[in-house]
């Protein structure tokens, strides 16, 4: 659950007009606190961004979808059609916290950031 202030700059910032994307940085700039605080781990930059985003996606920022691949699977909450029991619950979130904290640091968001846009340059 995302936490209020996070909701309020959001919907600040809907208010102002911004775009989508923008919306869902607020709640992937705070799932990067998390990590950074120890909340919980990433094993990379990447899957820190994953979590922020889906956290947007739950609150109701207008995102695209997932990619096909994933979206073919169950939601996290049902799966194969079964509610997922408390211990698999718990055992997801444990294995959250034993993941490095590194994912977080400026390096490897650096190192993300630089690979995304030689990505974005490669498609253009």
């Amino acid at each position: 659950m995302p936490e209020k202030r996070t909701l309020e700059r959001a919907r600040r910032k809907a208010r102002q007009g911004k775009s989508a994307s923008t919306l869902a940085g607020e709640f992937v700039r705070e799932e990067i606190e998390d990590i950074r605080q120890g909340k919980h781990g990433a094993r990379s930059a990447k899957q820190a961004i994953a979590i922020g985003l889906s956290k947007a996606r739950r609150a109701g920022v207008n995102l695209p979808p997932k990619g096909k691949r994933t979206r073919k699977r169950a939601s996290a909450g049902r799966i194969h059609g079964r509610a997922v029991s408390r211990t698999r619950s718990r055992a997801t979130t444990r294995a959250l916290r034993r993941e490095p904290r590194r994912a977080a640091s400026h390096r490897a968001l650096s190192r993300f950031a630089r690979k995304a846009a030689r990505a974005r340059a490669r498609r253009a």
